[in-house]
């Protein structure tokens, strides 16, 4: 339910694949996750998208019931996402809801389809977020805007989103993907110590 297609370029495109369960992830798909991540470090340039019309609707509810919400697995990936010597794109084909914000949090740049919508609504399901989520929306879209998300739970839409700072860009649906090849370009062409270098003295 994950599916891999690494390029001529060395750019690996990761999909989240399961559709018809608005892409929720499971404790197996996660583990899936991890263990591509793991060996990222091999790719020049990483694309993070999702099948049909949802990114990811965050935990099967399924398997949250047996701790999945709660799992230090979701941490694990969004660390391994943060700490890639290369870019890493998030283009979302949909809404982002719960445990999938670790991942595109974790992600240096961030584009969407204006039918997104973003919600993590852990205080409603009676959670608390990922250990490293609240520091890295912070940084994005201030305390503030990030109280509004964690703790009243709204709902924002594309257009918000990219007024607060979540994402960098809206984009057409059919545009998704080759706009996040587009961004990756500049960093194919260069120095790879010196794409992880500008990282490291953004983050």
């Amino acid at each position: 339910m994950i599916t891999l297609q690494k390029h001529k370029n060395d750019v690996w495109e990761i999909k989240i694949n399961r559709p018809e369960k608005a892409n929720s992830l499971s404790s197996s798909m996660l583990e899936e996750l991890l263990s591509i991540f793991d060996k990222a470090a091999e790719a020049r340039g990483v694309v993070l998208t999702g099948q049909g019309t949802t990114f990811s609707a965050g935990a099967d509810l399924n398997e949250v019931k047996s701790g999945l919400a709660i799992s230090p697995i979701w941490e694990k990936l969004s660390e391994k996402i943060a700490k890639l010597n290369c870019i890493t794109i998030a283009a979302l084909n949909g809404t982002v809801a719960g445990g999938a914000f670790g991942m595109i949090l974790a992600c240096d740049i961030r584009i969407c389809v204006s039918k997104a919508r973003f919600f993590y609504p852990v205080m409603k399901m009676g959670f608390l977020p990922q250990p490293s989520d609240p520091n890295r929306l912070i940084r994005l879209i201030g305390p503030s805007r990030a109280k509004l998300m964690l703790v009243a739970g709204e709902k924002i839409d594309a257009d918000t989103a990219y007024r607060f700072g979540l994402v960098d860009e809206i984009v057409e649906d059919e545009e998704l993907i080759d706009r996040a090849h587009t961004l990756l370009s500049a960093s194919l062409s260069a120095n790879q110590n010196h794409v992880s270098s500008i990282k490291k003295l953004l983050s």
